[in-house]
């Protein structure tokens, strides 16, 4: 029958446990010498080696003829242990067994001198699991058990251990294995399997492995099954992104090309895998170009073995860090979104739209955004321009009244051709309901030296100002007044500041050869002129009698 690499391999001896050799040292020392506590309690993330060293002590603590602090793995009582025909060593689910009689049977056990072996072993795994009331019932026994027993806890929630546990036992924590440590260890089991596993897809599984070996044995027991297995197997077979996959859809977020993010998303998608994996998986493509982009020193240590540092360099041209970061924020968001979406593919498109298109609430302050768009500036990267806003012609009545004195203009209108409320008013000789008139708006164009006043604005005003001005900002002239529409509050701030302000004055006076008025205005802003009703009528009807009416 088939067993599971994980368990084939699991390691026999404490020198066979990789990545945590500051607790199997500690261990052998104290078999050696003879000094072992009486209740133990490992702690650390899944797949560390919490369960693989508590069998281990178990039968290093009754071996008859340990080597170095290890078991033989020969003598009768680790052939006992091994294959489960000795029951003085107990391993109990805690997640099953958590009830307060489960823990007053095991205290019972106790009482009960070993019949094969030296000691009575329990191991308690996943030893948070157990009820307050249980945990009350163990409190005595661990305290003060029989010489011949020894308790090993274990769990990977250690907050949820009461401290009244904690201070009874001699605690060691398991810390996650390292990825190069992890893929020396799947190339050695491949090789003793006859598995042709490549360098790069150890590496691969390393990374996803997260820090668990346990996981790692498991990914390339599926991964396997195949045969041969390599970079492409891995992905294909885990559902996940490789190193090419993960800096291409990446490019793309970079320059903004929305289409082709969303078509590798549908490929992924119609391959199977799994979008938050792929979100997950970006986070780290993330942590990594930040690292290279952000740090001073050689950081090729500390990224992951998936991505070389060349790599990294050439997608962080174009990328400030402060895009990276809200990059991770836009995904972060996304995920938490996609645990409880009820359509997946739909969350990880909508996450790509913001990635494409980060706006300044993204970013985390004004500096962030603007080193942003500097750096897409510096590296040739597009970036999206203002669209371009033409001003709406002002609106003009088909009859225009005669200019005063004009010795050719027609003779006012009689009744049939008055107004509707002008003729009321002579045939009745009583004042008529006006009809509310259009307000009038404020002729506004394309101010023409506009491309020449940010030119001249250039080095003198700050950098950051003067690069929103130029990509979210437009000037238009509106009652001989230069008007600064801004797409953006933030662009609009930066214009409004003094010292800004004085500049373009300055500059602005200088094109138009005269002082000009200049004001700052966010799109969707523009001022609405309040009318006075009561005047507007008196107005409408002087004009409607041929009266001259002069506005001031």
């Amino acid at each position: 029958m088939y067993q599971a690499l994980y368990r084939k391999w699991r390691p026999q001896t404490f020198a066979d446990v990789i990545g945590q050799q500051h607790i199997t040292d500690t261990l052998r020392a104290q078999l050696r010498s003879g000094r072992l506590s009486h209740a133990y309690l490992f702690t650390g993330t899944r797949g560390t080696g919490k369960t693989t060293c508590a069998k281990i002590l178990a039968r290093a603590v009754n071996c008859e003829h340990p080597v170095n602090g290890d078991p033989c793995n020969e003598c009768a009582s680790c052939r006992g242990i091994l294959d489960g025909s000795v029951l003085d060593v107990t391993e109990i689910d805690a997640a099953s067994n958590n009830g307060v009689d489960n823990i007053r049977d095991l205290r019972d056990e106790t009482r009960y001198t070993p019949a094969q072996v030296k000691k009575r072993v329990f191991i308690i795994d996943e030893v948070h699991m157990l009820s307050t009331g249980a945990f009350n019932a163990l409190l005595k026994t661990l305290e003060e058990p029989p010489e011949h027993v020894l308790f090993i806890l274990a769990t990977t929630e250690l907050h949820k251990v009461p401290a009244t546990i904690l201070s009874r036992c001699q605690r060691f924590d398991f810390r996650r294995i390292g990825a190069e440590d992890i893929a020396r260890r799947l190339l050695d089991v491949a090789a003793g399997e006859g598995i042709g596993l490549t360098e790069g897809a150890a590496r691969l599984i390393a990374r996803l492995a997260d820090g668990a070996m346990r996981d790692a044995l498991s990914m390339l027991d599926r991964a396997a099954a195949a045969g041969a297995v390599d970079e492409q197997t891995v992905t294909a077979a885990l559902g996940v992104l490789g190193q090419d996959d993960g800096i291409r859809l990446a490019e793309h977020l970079k320059t903004g090309d929305l289409a082709a993010a969303v078509a590798l998303i549908d490929e992924y998608y119609n391959a199977g895998r799994d979008l938050a994996a792929v979100y997950d998986q970006m986070l780290g493509l993330i942590r990594d170009a930040l690292l290279v982009k952000t740090s001073k020193t050689d950081v090729s240590a500390l990224i992951s073995p998936a991505y070389t540092v060349k790599s990294l360099q050439k997608l962080c041209d174009g990328l400030a860090a402060s895009t990276l970061i809200a990059w991770s924020r836009v995904i972060g968001e996304a995920l938490d979104h996609m645990r409880s979406a009820a359509n997946r593919r739909v969350e990880a498109e909508l996450c790509a739209v913001r990635l494409c298109s980060l706006g300044a609430e993204q970013y985390d302050t004004l500096s962030g955004r603007v080193e942003a768009l500097e750096e897409k500036m510096k590296h040739g990267v597009p970036v999206a321009a203002a669209p371009a806003q033409t001003a709406a012609p002002a609106r003009q009545s088909d009859e225009m009244p005669p200019p005063p004195g004009d010795e050719d203009a027609p003779p006012p209108p009689d009744d049939g051709d008055a107004p509707g409320w002008v003729a009321e008013e002579m045939a009745t000789g009583q004042p008529a309901a006006k009809p509310k008139a259009e307000q009038p708006r404020p002729s506004a164009a394309a101010w023409p030296q506009w491309t020449q006043l940010l030119e001249a604005l250039t080095g003198k005003i700050n950098t950051g100002a003067h690069t929103n001005l130029k990509l979210s900002a437009k000037g238009i002239l509106e009652d001989g007044a230069l008007v600064i529409l801004c797409e953006d509050g933030i662009t609009a701030m930066l214009a409004k500041a003094e010292s800004t302000m004085k500049v373009i004055r300055e500059q602005a006076a200088a094109l138009a050869g005269a002082p000009i008025k200049v004001k700052v205005r966010e799109a969707g802003d523009e001022p609405v002129p309040q009318k006075n009703a009561a005047v507007e009528e008196i107005i409408g009807r002087a004009k409607a009698f041929d009266i001259q009416v002069k506005e001031l």
